[in-house]
């Protein structure tokens, strides 16, 4: 099992990627004094994060100064601490901020006995690591919008099933295959 984490008032936090379209890898890294987590995220992932902090935002209005672009880039190394299974995202109003929780991803080898068990709060069940970030109304915004550029970055949607066109070719779905589609 991975370390858990509780920055409960980042000095920076943000999204980014290693790789090219395709084939990149998204990274979660937030700072705060010394400590630097990067967790990897799925690129969906990043994309309900950003669409959820925007509405979060939305609905817990408030001015902020957003940190310039140059303050967004990610920093080296980017070693993941762990891999993210799931998201989950609050506001703490008495603190004024916004609480980001990462739960690491957890593979669970079943036989045919755990297949049949009904038993929904298995305390043998393995537990991953938690990262939890808390951030200002600004860094969330700016986190908000890095991670929708990021995404609409990518490589272009195929104008008939929606998959991602890839510069060495695309087998589109909804020609069955047979032939490219035409563009």
């Amino acid at each position: 099992m991975s370390s858990s984490f509780d920055l409960s008032s980042v000095d920076r936090i943000t999204v980014g990627t290693v790789g090219q379209p395709g084939s990149r890898t998204f990274f979660l890294q937030a700072r705060e004094g010394s400590l630097l987590v990067s967790l990897k995220v799925e690129k969906g992932q990043v994309a309900a994060l950003a669409e959820r902090l925007g509405e979060l935002l939305h609905e817990n209005p408030a001015s902020s100064q957003i940190p310039e672009p140059a303050d967004l880039d990610l920093e080296e190394p980017t070693l993941a601490d762990f891999v993210v299974g799931s998201l989950g995202l609050s506001f703490s109003s008495d603190e004024d901020r916004v609480v980001i929780v990462c739960e690491e991803m957890v593979s669970v080898d079943l036989d045919e006995d755990d297949l049949d068990d009904d038993d929904e709060d298995d305390e043998d069940a393995p537990h991953g690591a938690v990262a939890r970030f808390g951030c200002t109304r600004g860094q969330a915004a700016a986190l908000a919008m890095r991670g929708a550029t990021l995404v609409a970055t990518g490589r272009a949607a195929c104008p008939l099933c929606g998959y991602p066109l890839d510069p060495r070719g695309h087998v589109c779905p909804k020609t069955n295959g047979h032939r490219p589609p035409r563009l």
